[in-house]
C-alpha cells in the first residue's frame, strides 16, 4: 500500500505540473518518513550516488550542445547536410532529420536538439512551402535521435544506475538510431508529395560535387566535433567524461578563433544554462538515489517482476508489458527522469527473463523516445510546438504519423531482435 501511495504521489505531482526534481523529492520524503524516520542513512546514500566521475560528463555534454548554436557549428552542419540532400523534393525535411542525428552525436539530449535545430530549421522549412505544423511534428520526432545517436545523456544515466559500460550502451542505440533516420527520411519523402514545395533547380553532378566540397570545407571544423568525441571514446584515448570536456573546449576554440561567432555574452549564457540544467539533474538524482535504495530494501523491483511473471511466464509477452510501461513512463517524464526510474525498477526483471543489460538499454532508449513525443504529456512534442509557435491541432496529426510509422516498427525490431542492438557492441567492445 505504501509503495502504491508513493507512485501516486510521484505520478500525480508530475501530472499537475510540479517540477520533476520536487516530485521525486516528495516521493522520496514519503518513503523516508514511512520506512526510515532517521534520514541520515538516506541522505548518505543520495550523496554517495552523486560521487561518480561518469556523471561529470553530463554538464559538459549539455554545455557542448548549448555552444553549438552560438558558435556557428549547428548552422554549418545543416549546410553540409543541405549540400547533399537539399535539391531533391522533400530534401530540406531530410536535412532536418539528418541534422538532428548529427546534433545528437554531440549534445546527447532531445530537448537541446528541439531548441537548436528547431529554431533554425522550422522558419527555413516554412519559406520552402512546408506547413509549419508538419515541420514542428517532424522536428519533435527527429529530436529523439539525440537520445539514440551517441553520446547520449540518458544512456550515461542508465549505466550509472545499472553499472554497465557506457561505451557499450552508446553503441547499442546506433543501429536503431540510424534505422530511424532512414525511416523518417523515406516517410518525409512520401508525405511531402502533397505540399507545394519550392525546390531548387537540379544541377549537374559536377556542380553538386563542387557544392558538397565547398560546404565540407566550410563545415570541416564542425564535422570534426563528433569524430573527436566518438573517436576518443571508442579509440580508448578518452573516457566519456574526458571526451565531453574536450568537446566543450573544442566548441569554444572553434567558436572564438575559427568561426568567430561566439561572444563572451553567449558563452556566459551557455555556462548559466548548463549549470542550471545540471543542477536540476543532480538534485533529481540525489532524491532518486534515496528512493531507489528504499525501493531495493522493500523489494519493489522484485515485486514488479513477480507481478509480471504471474501474468505470463512467456518472455515475449513480458516484453510487450515492459514496452507499454516504458512508453507510459516516457509520456509522464522527460528522457532523463524516465531513464533513471525505469532502469532501477525493471533491471531485475530483465535479468530474470534473460534480456542482456545492453539490449535492455536499447529497448529503454527507443521506448522512452516514443513516450517523450506521445500525448498526453509529450514533453518534447510540446517543446517543439513552443519553439515553432504553432497550436497543437496543427502539428498533432503529422506527429502521430511519424510516431506510428517510424517508432512502432523500430520498437518491435529492437525488442524482439537482440542482434539489432547487440551486433555493434559485440563487434567493437566484444561484449558477450
Amino acid at each position: 500500500m505504501h509503495i502504491l501511495i508513493n507512485m501516486i504521489i510521484l505520478i500525480g505531482t508530475i501530472m499537475i505540473g510540479i517540477p520533476i526534481p520536487l516530485c521525486f523529492m516528495a516521493a522520496a520524503l514519503y518513503m523516508g518518513v514511512i520506512f526510515f524516520p532517521d534520514f541520515s542513512f538516506l541522505t548518505t546514500v543520495g550523496f554517495r550516488g552523486l560521487n561518480s566521475l561518469t556523471i561529470l560528463s553530463i554538464p559538459f555534454f549539455i554545455m557542448a550542445g548549448s555552444l553549438m548554436s552560438s558558435a556557428g557549428i549547428a548552422e554549418r552542419l545543416i549546410n553540409f547536410a543541405n549540400s547533399m540532400l537539399g535539391r531533391m523534393r522533400g530534401g530540406m525535411g531530410a536535412v532536418t532529420i539528418v541534422a538532428c542525428a548529427i546534433f545528437g552525436s554531440i549534445s546527447g539530449t532531445c530537448s537541446s536538439a528541439v531548441a537548436c535545430i528547431g529554431s533554425i530549421m522550422i522558419p527555413r522549412l516554412e519559406n520552402l512551402g512546408y506547413p509549419r505544423g508538419y515541420s514542428v511534428g517532424m522536428v519533435a520526432n527527429s529530436s529523439v535521435l539525440g537520445q539514440l545517436i551517441p553520446p547520449s545523456v540518458p544512456m550515461i544515466l542508465y549505466c550509472w544506475v545499472t553499472q554497465q559500460s557506457v561505451a557499450a550502451a552508446f553503441l547499442s542505440t546506433v543501429v536503431p538510431g540510424l534505422t530511424l533516420v532512414t525511416i523518417f527520411c523515406v516517410l518525409n519523402y512520401f508525405m511531402c508529395r502533397k505540399f507545394p514545395l519550392k525546390v531548387d533547380s537540379p544541377i549537374t553532378p559536377k556542380e553538386r560535387n563542387k557544392l558538397i566540397v565547398s560546404s565540407t570545407k566550410q563545415g570541416i571544423w564542425s564535422l570534426l566535433m563528433p569524430v573527436i568525441i566518438l573517436g576518443g571514446i571508442y579509440g580508448g584515448i578518452t573516457t566519456p567524461t574526458e571526451s565531453a570536456a574536450v568537446a566543450v573546449v573544442y566548441a569554444m576554440l572553434v567558436g572564438f578563433f575559427v568561426h568567430r561567432e561566439l561572444k563572451l555574452r553567449s558563452l556566459w549564457k551557455s555556462f548559466c544554462t548548463s549549470a542550471t540544467t545540471s543542477g536540476v539533474i543532480c538534485l533529481m538524482m540525489f532524491f532518486v538515489g534515496m528512493m531507489g535504495r528504499v525501493y531495493a530494501m522493500q523489494q519493489v523491483p522484485q515485486r514488479i517482476a513477480d507481478f509480471m511473471l504471474s501474468v505470463s511466464d512467456n518472455k515475449y509477452v513480458i516484453l510487450i508489458m515492459v514496452n507499454i510501461f516504458l512508453i507510459i513512463i516516457g509520456m509522464l517524464m522527460d528522457d532523463l527522469c524516465g531513464t533513471i526510474l525505469s532502469a532501477s525498477l525493471l533491471m531485475p526483471l530483465m535479468g530474470r527473463i534473460g534480456v542482456h543489460p545492453i539490449h535492455f538499454a536499447a529497448i529503454l532508449g527507443v521506448n522512452l523516445g516514443l513516450g517523450n513525443v506521445t500525448p498526453p504529456c509529450a514533453p518534447q512534442l510540446y517543446l517543439a510546438g513552443r519553439v515553432g509557435n504553432v497550436p497543437i491541432n496543427e502539428y498533432f496529426k503529422p506527429a502521430l504519423i511519424f510516431m506510428f510509422v517510424g517508432f512502432v516498427p523500430l520498437i518491435i525490431l529492437t525488442t524482439y531482435v537482440p542482434a539489432f542492438s547487440l551486433w555493434l557492441p559485440r563487434l567493437i567492445m566484444g561484449i558477450k
